[in-house]
């Protein structure tokens, strides 16, 4: 299931530093715009330690295997980039085939890092990358509008009509600064006209806030004004230092890595916590396989049943599925694995309807 978080941002904001900490690539990362040109693609183990304890349990022979998620590093995007300004047109191409947004904003000061508009202001940074967002998307609805027009005239077009009325309503959002995520559907048949539109400032966001090592615990001002900024909006904000993450990047041992964190008064890296927020922030969901064999987990999306997650394992499985045996994880956890949840009776059998549930350990009965 392949799915892509695009980080975005201005120049010099930190972009490429903290996407080299997620993926170990080598993005080139230099206190100058568009350094990064072709964006940068890296599959990035997601962090669940609910593998570590079934491997603990299981002792498998080829050992565990997590999943992942594609991050993709986007060259920053500069004002007029809707005008084609700054390589512009290439950037919001490549921001249109992901499926989530990462905006990374400057939260920090610092003499020796140039900020390409000269001060550092997070707020108006955001509202630079929405405008010209927000014009794409203006573009791209008046186009669409044109046509639905005549469609819903000449043919008398439902889907046509149907469309139009949600152009109509994000075009008003559009030409008032607001993002299309901001528009409130009536219906399930609107979202649906709507998802065939593939608007940019449609597209789930995440506000990355990165600050110096001394707000890597607490956030600061330029924080919390972000917060303000983005309070209406069905967005995340997280807070990270990535110069402090790169530094952690390069410590070879977990148990370094923890101590390091515990020295600055963290839990847990801004790297994973990130990684499971993207994660999160796509709809995805982990089921899990556990035996003497491998532990695994697998992506599935949010509301999908039991025999659409067995295709993810393979196409045979959803074709010719038959039921599976859920066992729920703190069960399996609690009592010890897979035979002493049968005996216990904490075995469940599920149909074709079984919604998914995150952290089930399934085992899919097929025939074909």
């Amino acid at each position: 299931m392949s799915l892509q978080c695009g980080i975005v941002g201005l120049p010099n904001v930190g972009k490429s530093t903290l996407f080299n900490c997620l993926s170990n690539a080598k993005a080139q990362s230099a206190n100058f715009p568009f350094c990064t040109i072709e964006p940068n693609v890296g599959v990035i183990t997601v962090p669940d330690e609910r593998l570590i304890k079934l491997g603990e349990i299981c002792h498998p022979e080829r050992g565990v295997i997590p999943t992942t998620v594609e991050i993709v590093d986007i060259a920053g995007l500069v004002k007029g980039a809707s005008k084609g300004e700054g390589l512009g047109n290439k950037f919001l191409a490549n921001i249109r085939e992901t499926d989530a947004i990462i905006h990374v904003l400057r939260c920090f000061d610092d003499e020796n890092v140039v900020h390409v508009d000269g001060s550092v202001n997070p707020v108006r940074d955001k509202e630079i990358i929405d405008a010209e967002l927000q014009l794409k998307d203006l573009e791209t609805v008046e186009s669409r509008i044109q046509k639905c027009e005549k469609a819903a005239k000449a043919g008398g077009d439902k889907f046509a009509k149907l469309q139009l009325e949600v152009l109509v309503k994000y075009r008003e959002a559009l030409s008032q600064g607001k993002n299309a995520r901001t528009v409130e559907l009536e219906n399930k048949e609107q979202e649906a006209a709507a998802k065939d539109l593939f608007l940019l400032t449609n597209k789930p966001v995440m506000y990355v806030c990165n600050v110096d090592e001394s707000s890597a615990v607490t956030g600061n001002a330029y924080v919390e004004q972000v917060r303000e900024a983005v309070k209406d909006e069905d967005a995340q904000v997280l807070v990270l230092a990535a110069k402090i993450e790169s530094e952690i990047a390069e410590l070879e041992s977990y148990e370094e890595r923890q101590m390091f964190l515990e020295e600055i008064g963290l839990e847990e890296s801004g790297v994973n916590r990130l990684i499971k927020a993207a994660y999160a922030l796509l709809k995805l969901r982990t089921f899990l396989t556990a035996g003497s064999d491998e532990v695994r987990a697998w992506t599935f999306r949010e509301g999908m049943k039991a025999p659409q997650c067995a295709g993810v394992i393979h196409t045979d499985f959803e074709r010719g599925f038959i039921r599976a045996e859920v066992i729920k994880y703190e069960d399996f956890v609690a009592l010890g694995g897979e035979a002493q949840c049968r005996a216990a009776g904490k075995l469940g059998i599920e149909g074709k309807d079984y919604l998914v549930q995150d952290g089930d350990i399934m085992h899919f009965l097929f025939n074909v």
